[in-house]
């Protein structure tokens, strides 16, 4: 107890003196650079100082705190006495105390009187160089000592990765002392390091051995420091740590690693994102900055998940305006506080409306006169949509037409639609819908507004991915319903998605539809699996996994280009291009005027049909095509009736 006391009291010393930090540096440094001076001029005649090289040793005493004073102040070699040491700390120590030595040497030689003795220069350098080394070195152990006893309450922690990140990680953990944390050890899943000491701290063994470490080690928890792995390895690892009985965090990616960001602040909990392992978007930012930059850009669905996040990245290149349509009040209203918090220098302008409304949509082009328009206005729920068959045709094909032709009238230079993989060989009303969308804006274009499309998958966290409904599932006690065991779907992030968006928007020439690389399509038992594991719950125990089959319009896989579209490159790796099939504008506006009059009339029998003679290679589900079946019978009945 008395030794705690101590080691506390010590320890607040040490803070307090770490807080009055620059002055008290200098007057430790003008401490050791007299005492050095003099233990030089000691050693040189056995400890003793002639009567007669006295006034040498005060003018070389001046010299040497002078110079030295200012050569440390110049390379900054006052900063971080009480905390930071390292090899490359000493390299600059050793070149500094050489450079004040050369600087004190020549100033000695023209100021002081003649016959100074050459030995004491070399015993001065020496003899500093020693010290002011040993000084950093001791202030650093003392701290760890003090670290280490008197934090008694500090975490019990197991580094996941022993190479470069993780011997970074470990660092910066010594060096914090806000962090509570006491590293055990390293275990990593390469057989040669087992036994190796990094900064003191043994590698242990590999992953599969964690369930022996924990308790042995009393780990309480575990630090990945795996920058650069891979989906799989961390969902590999979250299992290993889960069956341990050990919570995990993660550190920063390899791109906030580069960049120079602080890894001990932004440990953090392992994330779904994480088990995605994609690598960083690299986006050609002076490219995106030409295109945005002074212009007034508007976004359709703009409070959306997409449309939102498509906000925030186009706000950091400084276009003139946004626009922000939606129709949902709330949402907008929530959008609006969120961009007048986050940019305030921007100007914001949010719009009540819906795209079905051709006169809603001309006031506000009218009113803006935007340059470039994103469009993420869309109904996106597969299931639903199979219901709701008009519904989303009105919204998703008219509503798209609505806003591109007003596009097109008001002399808007690009328009970017988001598209989706469901239209690649539909077999849903939704996907059948964002065909005719895409097929419908590349008939349009004029000469004057670019069309382009953007294709991609699910993006984690949106309003239509499953990732909420699993969150929801497992915080109300299970079970997490999968529709098959073989279901697998491409995943990609809210912020990769947009960006990417944005970068395929500047390689646009009109007609063209752009697919966004998504990597490995995903089990959805595995994802529903893993965000159990990362709920601190275990699948099939705690929290059941259930199958209710395949829904109306879904696939088992997802495609994300036809056979019949040609490839072409791009300079973006993680961008395709495709140039698609499209109709001339007078047969494509022909195939809308006969679905308004579809609609009106609720024929859901004529509506399966033009949509499959638009797209050739929808296949309807079964369940439209039994609703078909079921109107033909029911206006056979009422004819006869």
């Amino acid at each position: 107890m008395h030794a705690q006391k101590w080691f506390s009291a010590s320890k607040a010393r040490l803070l307090k003196l770490e807080k009055l930090h620059r002055p008290v540096v200098w007057v430790i440094q003008i401490a050791v650079f007299s005492l050095c001076g003099l233990s030089a001029f000691l050693l040189r005649f056995d400890f003793g100082l002639p009567a007669r090289y006295r006034v040498h040793f005060l003018y070389a005493l001046l010299i040497w705190v002078l110079a030295k004073t200012v050569v440390f102040r110049l390379l900054r070699l006052d900063h971080g006495w009480l905390r930071y040491v390292s090899v490359l700390d000493v390299h600059r120590l050793l070149m500094g105390n050489l450079a004040a030595s050369v600087l004190s040497s020549i100033s000695i030689v023209i100021l002081a009187p003649p016959g100074f003795p050459r030995s004491i220069y070399l015993l001065d350098f020496l003899l500093c160089f020693l010290a002011t080394s040993a000084l950093r070195v001791t202030l650093r152990i003392v701290q760890e000592l003090l670290r280490q006893n008197g934090s008694g309450d500090a975490k019990r922690v197991l580094i996941y990765g022993a190479g470069a990140a993780g011997a970074m990680l470990l660092r910066e953990i010594a060096v914090s002392p806000s962090l509570h944390y006491r590293v055990c050890g390293f275990v990593d899943d390469d057989p040669s390091k087992r036994n190796l000491n990094i900064q003191g701290i043994q590698v242990r063994g590999r992953g599969v051995d964690l369930p022996e470490f924990v308790p042995k080690h009393k780990i309480q928890l575990v630090l990945i420091a795996l920058p650069s792995a891979t989906g799989r390895q961390i969902a590999s690892i979250l299992e290993r740590c889960h069956s341990a009985g050990v919570p995990c965090k993660t550190m920063p990616g390899l791109a906030d690693i580069i960049e120079g960001r602080a890894l001990t602040s932004q440990i953090r909990d392992v994330a779904v994102e994480d088990l995605l392992g994609r690598t960083p978007v690299q986006l050609k930012v002076e490219q995106i900055r030409a295109r945005l930059q002074d212009r007034v850009v508007m976004v359709t669905g703009a409070a959306g998940s997409i449309g939102s996040e498509l906000c925030r990245q186009i706000a950091r290149f400084r276009p003139r305006a946004i626009v922000g349509y939606e129709i949902s009040e709330t949402a907008l209203f929530e959008l609006d506080l969120e961009m007048r918090q986050l940019f305030p220098g921007l100007s914001f302008h949010p719009e009540i409306g819906s795209i079905q409304n051709p006169h809603r949509l001309s006031d506000v082009f009218r009113k803006y006169f935007p340059s470039i328009v994103y469009h993420a206005a869309a109904y996106k729920h597969v299931p639903m949509m199979e219901t709701h068959p008009f519904e989303a045709v009105e919204n998703n094909v008219f509503g798209t037409y609505n806003v591109a032709v007003a596009a097109a009238q008001h002399g808007v230079e690009d328009f970017v639609m988001i598209s989706s993989d469901k239209a690649v060989r539909p077999t849903s009303i939704m996907g059948a819908t964002k065909r005719v969308a895409e097929l419908l804006i590349l008939s349009l274009q004029n000469g004057e507004t670019k069309f382009v499309s953007v294709r991609f998958g699910n993006v984690l966290g949106s309003n239509g991915s499953v990732v909420p409904l699993f969150k929801r599932q497992i915080a109300v006690g299970g079970p997490v319903t999968v529709t098959h065991p073989e279901m697998r779907r491409y995943f990609m992030t809210i912020p990769e998605a947009a960006q990417l968006v944005l970068q395929a928007f500047t390689m646009g020439t009109g007609g063209d539809i752009f697919v966004l690389d998504m990597g490995e399509p995903v089990r959805i038992v595995d994802l529903a699996r893993n965000l159990i594991l990362l709920s601190g719950l275990r699948p099939g125990e705690d929290i059941k996994i259930q199958f209710t089959g395949v829904r109306p319009g879904e696939k088992l896989y997802e495609e994300l280009s036809t056979l019949d579209e040609d490839t072409l490159p791009t300079f973006h790796e993680k961008i395709k291009i495709f140039a698609g099939n499209g109709l001339p504008a007078s047969g494509m506006t022909a195939y809308v005027d006969e679905l308004r009059d579809i609609c009106a009339a609720r024929d859901a029998a004529r509506l399966i049909l033009i949509l499959k003679d638009i797209v050739p290679d929808y296949n309807p589900s079964s369940h439209v095509l039994r609703r078909m079946l079921e109107t033909k019978a029911v206006r056979a009945l009422t004819a006869i009736a």
